[in-house]
């Protein structure tokens, strides 16, 4: 087995996905997320439409690696029944998002062909 160095993890994203009829549930967590974690995480823009690698409707919400204890399972208690991909930022985006992915809730599959592997 080969192993990789978790100095090299300089954050983590967390992926909140939705439908359209889940979007408001997605707005709480998010309100929720911005009013329990401010100043430690950036909430990225809502995104109805797939974009990159996510094959649907999310936001992004990116925190660093000293705050995983407290916002991952923040996340795996309180995500109502939505799917969330949580992965780090090793700089490499395919990696990041397939093997090194953690999913609570449906596994939703990826988008690989924008990756250049």
């Amino acid at each position: 087995m080969t192993t990789s160095e978790i100095g090299k993890i300089t954050g983590y994203h967390a992926h909140i996905y939705y439908h359209p009829e889940t979007r408001e549930t997605a707005a709480k967590i998010r309100d929720t997320l911005d009013a329990k974690f401010r100043g430690a995480i950036r909430l990225g823009r809502w995104h109805d439409k797939n974009i990159g690698p996510h094959t649907r409707s999310m936001y992004q919400v990116a925190f660093d690696r000293t705050v995983f204890p407290e916002i991952v399972p923040w996340l795996a208690l309180n995500r109502d029944g939505l799917a969330i991909l949580v992965h780090p930022e090793s700089g490499d985006g395919f990696a990041d998002h397939t093997a090194h992915a953690i999913w609570m809730g449906e596994m939703l599959e990826i988008n690989e062909s924008i990756f250049d592997i």
